[in-house]
């Protein structure tokens, strides 16, 4: 960690799925700093996806606390309202609505915001020129390669200028080169904007893009050989 200030964090959190048979995640204590470019690694079912979840706000932990600004998500008045504002998702599948055009897909986030249909539009075309698809913004999903795809999911993300940007694999996809580009896009974010961003990869090479890279196995956050938290 850095001495900036921390943006996110977590004090033991844990998820149980199911029956309870299945441990997905294990006490994990992290803390991200403000404008942080943190790559999270492990290999299948280590609980990344788990961990990004929680902390993107779109699963419950069944043990511990996620902290936004030092405040526990329990505690906000809505979750999301505070994913609507403050974080950015970037998906493996990418999620966009087929019937809507690359410009409509991106001003997604500010349909239920207080922006004009001008401003919408205007916003929509500065994200696609900073993702190099303004020339496709007419163009419907099935009409864009996958890399474009990814790309405008990109913009979506960063619709109502989030304060983290959590991204889960969002290289899956992707054929080595267009994930080199949309890799060169999240570096650019974090120099010039200064953007937090939350990676989960099992790939080395992207996760060496990251400032910091934690690693999971078995729903445990591990230091080296070391495993972080209790051992059962």
């Amino acid at each position: 960690m850095s001495d900036r200030p921390v943006i996110l964090s977590t004090d033991r959190l844990s998820r149980v799925y199911a029956d309870g048979n299945v441990q997905a995640l294990h006490e994990a204590t992290i803390e991200v700093a403000r404008g942080e470019y943190l790559a999270v690694m492990g290999p299948s079912g280590s609980g990344k996806s788990t961990l990004l979840n929680l902390l993107g706000a779109l699963d419950t932990p069944t043990g511990g606390a996620v902290y936004f600004e030092g405040r526990n998500y329990g505690d906000l008045p809505s979750l999301d309202r505070f994913r609507a504002h403050e974080l950015g998702f970037v998906f493996q599948s990418f999620h966009l609505l087929p019937t809507l055009t690359a410009a409509e897909n991106v001003q997604i986030p500010l349909f239920e915001s207080s922006h004009r249909a001008a401003a919408r539009a205007a916003r929509a075309a500065e994200l696609l020129e900073l993702v190099g698809m303004i020339h496709r913004a007419g163009h419907l999903p099935n009409q864009l390669s996958v890399g474009e795809r990814q790309r405008v999911a990109v913009a979506r993300a960063l619709a109502n200028r989030p304060a983290i940007l959590l991204a889960d694999e969002p290289t899956g996809n992707l054929d080595s080169r267009t994930a080199a580009h949309v890799l060169d896009l999240f570096d650019h974010l974090h120099r010039a904007q200064s953007m937090t961003i939350i990676l989960v990869t099992h790939g080395d090479d992207v996760a060496a893009r990251a400032e910091r890279v934690i690693h999971l196995r078995d729903g445990r956050v591990w230091n080296g050989q070391t495993c972080e938290g209790p051992r059962e």
